[in-house]
């Protein structure tokens, strides 16, 4: 079963965990080195209509997002033109090192099939129990809407929250009496 289509607000609670982004280990395979990834994923950019990333060799496009902290994962805006937009798209949480080679070894924690309506910047909403601590998210581009050779994202936006986790360093051991 696909992820289903929320409406076109976020659920309380939940924010945009961009600021949660580890942009030293970002990656984004076969993409045009002039229309590069964080045209559609940093603040500002993201935002501009002129900007946004494209697909180099084909129309696939594979994505690695490491965050800073563990985050809950619970929807996801993929904008992209009616034509050009990712159509097929495949969430993997906490796989590293993937490729296009392997991409298809893997079941994936979600998949999505977007259609013209859900690439006018509408939240997807994910099967949130497949995203409770996720420390990276691999975002697999298939196919776009027209079948074309290229695919050009311009917005992806993830809400969800953080995971409030226990910095073992800050415990004291307790001396027994």
């Amino acid at each position: 079963m696909a992820a289903s289509v929320a409406s076109s607000t976020i659920q309380r609670g939940q924010v945009d965990l961009i600021d949660f982004i580890d942009w030293r280990g970002i990656e984004c395979l076969n993409h045009n080195s002039s229309h590069a990834l964080a045209n559609a994923l940093k603040q500002g950019y993201r935002d501009d209509d002129g900007l946004h990333l494209e697909s180099d060799a084909d129309e696939q496009l594979l994505i690695y997002i490491p965050f800073t902290q563990v985050v809950k994962l619970h929807s996801i805006v993929i904008k992209g033109p009616e034509e050009e937009g990712p159509k097929t798209v495949k969430l993997f949480a906490n796989k590293e090192n993937m490729g296009f080679s392997n991409v298809n070894d893997y079941p994936p924690s979600d998949s999505i099939v977007l259609s013209p309506e859900t690439l006018e910047v509408i939240p997807v909403t994910l099967k949130y129990v497949k995203f409770q601590n996720v420390r990276s998210l691999t975002i697999f581009i298939e196919d776009n809407q027209g079948g074309d050779e290229i695919t050009k994202v311009q917005k992806i936006l993830l809400y969800g929250t953080t995971v409030d986790t226990t910095n073992m360093k800050d415990l004291k051991k307790v001396e027994e009496h």
